[in-house]
């Protein structure tokens, strides 16, 4: 049994959702039936974008990119007394040379 809050707001039982295929961002209607409240989901909305297989593929090929950056941009070993950290020599910058930078000194 589902409980009104303060705000009038009501959760849907997940049993009843999955098996209607209700979802986050749905419009569902309320209709007056006499003594009960008929509740129906208006139109179903086409769900824009890729599938589920589609989206799992540019997962994959981003996460073998992301892969191949990590290979090839930290060297192995960073001298500690440089003072650099390795996401600094990574990418060629400190925060330092931020506020630093085009100024003259």
């Amino acid at each position: 049994m589902a409980k009104v809050t303060s705000k009038l707001q009501l959760t849907i039982p997940k049993a009843i959702a999955d098996q209607y295929g209700i979802r986050p961002g749905d419009k569902l209607e309320w209709i007056p039936a006499g003594d009960a409240i008929r509740v129906v989901l208006s139109k179903p909305q086409r769900r824009k974008g890729r599938t589920l297989q589609a989206r799992l593929a540019v997962f994959d090929q981003a996460t073998e990119r992301q892969r191949q950056r990590e290979a090839t941009s930290v060297p192995a070993e960073i001298p500690a007394e440089s003072g650099w950290k390795p996401h600094e020599v990574a990418r060629g910058w400190r925060r330092e040379d931020l506020y630093t930078r085009g100024r003259s000194r």
